[in-house]
């Protein structure tokens, strides 16, 4: 799972894009990352603009992984591999993800930047809202 998340470093940010070397957002590198490990996508999601969390106040990102994920991790549970869902504010949608790829390291989608690899800081480790184990290729 990392060594694939890794290959999307450098991946230009690109809103609503989930293509490896060409552009994605931080569901993108998750939809890609599924797609080279799974094949073909569980659902397509449908098109949302950038405040999507904000406006519908749905939390449709932790509702999509629990539907493909399975059941929910603790912090204390994570490793490397795993899709990390985090939100702004405890009482807003979760409205990034992003792919641990060691005990205190992630890879995401960087607004105005590309895919590249952060340390999970305390600022980020707060605001983590989910924990998901990609499911088992079968």
């Amino acid at each position: 799972m990392v060594e694939i998340a890794c290959g999307w470093i450098g991946t230009p940010y690109r809103h609503q894009a989930s293509l490896k070397g060409v552009g994605c957002d931080c569901l993108g590198l998750v939809r890609g990352v599924w797609r080279e490990i799974h094949g073909a996508e569980p659902e397509t999601p449908p098109a949302y603009q950038p405040d999507w969390a904000e406006r519908s106040g749905e939390d449709r990102l932790r509702d999509a992984a629990r539907r493909h994920f399975g059941a929910e991790l603790s912090v204390a549970e994570m490793r490397p591999g795993d899709l990390l869902l985090f939100c702004w504010r405890p009482d807003l949608p979760a409205k990034h993800a992003g792919i641990l790829s060691a005990g205190d390291r992630f890879i995401h989608a960087y607004e105005q930047a590309a895919v590249i690899e952060s340390a999970l800081v305390p600022s980020w480790r707060r605001r983590i809202a989910g924990v998901f184990r990609f499911p088992e290729k079968v």
